[in-house]
């Protein structure tokens, strides 16, 4: 158990969403106020509102990008690596997780009423969301994020 870990999931049971609770826990350490990422990652909770990729999952690209990404043009090394870490990473996740859709690790598509219904009577924002979260930020702090 960790600092992160448990900051992302205080994030994320007071309110804001999975994306925005990994972002939030890294931007410090990246140059990035913590305001700033959770209005940054706020659309990308609940694979975008369309139970696609796992909001979790975006927050960590996000980490990656602001460790790795490019930001000048020419700067295609950066570029490389960082889809490099990208890939690295959502292997990582899908190994353990055998996905990064939403509506897959939930078996259900919260981007529909009958499916975000599902999820709250099942219970899986309290618990395989947060662990989906926690997860992500250990698979970060073990890759030295």
């Amino acid at each position: 158990m960790s600092k992160k870990m448990d900051d992302a999931e205080n994030l994320f049971r007071s309110g804001f969403n999975c994306s925005q609770s990994v972002l939030g826990v890294f931007a410090d350490n990246y140059g990035l106020q913590q305001k700033d990422a959770l209005k940054l990652a706020c659309g990308f909770g609940g694979g975008m509102r369309n139970g696609e990729i796992c909001g979790a999952v975006s927050g960590t690209v996000m980490v990656i990008g602001l460790k790795y990404g490019q930001s000048v043009n020419e700067d295609i090394v950066s570029k490389n690596n960082c889809y490099e870490k990208t890939v690295e990473f959502t292997n990582l996740f899908k190994q353990e997780h055998h996905s990064i859709i939403c509506k897959d690790l939930l078996c259900c598509d919260i981007s529909t009423e009958t499916g975000m219904a599902s999820a709250k009577e099942r219970g899986l924002f309290t618990t395989t969301c947060v662990d989906l979260i926690r997860s992500a930020v250990h698979m970060l702090e073990t890759l030295g994020y």
